[in-house]
């Protein structure tokens, strides 16, 4: 997958994880967005990585997605435990 796959796959990504962690975020839209697109690339990184599933060129790999989906959801509650009183 080229660059800007990854970057669609995080906007979805961060897309999917919002509407699975619904609440205020404390960076709204764009900030949500932003973590979709780097929670995307860690996801796919780790699985690489430490998960022996190498990057496919396959757009609809679900386990791209997954991990995508994971990374977005782990950096979505990280930035929401540590700047999620800021919005008050």
């Amino acid at each position: 997958m080229t660059i800007i796959s990854w970057i669609i796959l995080g906007l979805l990504a961060g897309a999917i994880a919002k509407f699975l962690l619904p609440g205020r975020d404390p960076g709204g839209l764009i900030g949500t967005t932003l973590i979709g697109i780097a929670g995307a690339f860690i996801g796919g990184w780790i699985s690489a990585r430490w998960m022996d599933h190498p990057i496919t060129k396959d757009f609809y790999d679900g386990t791209t997605w997954a991990a995508a989906i994971g990374g977005s959801l782990v950096l979505l509650i990280a930035y929401r435990l540590m700047f999620g009183n800021s919005r008050n």
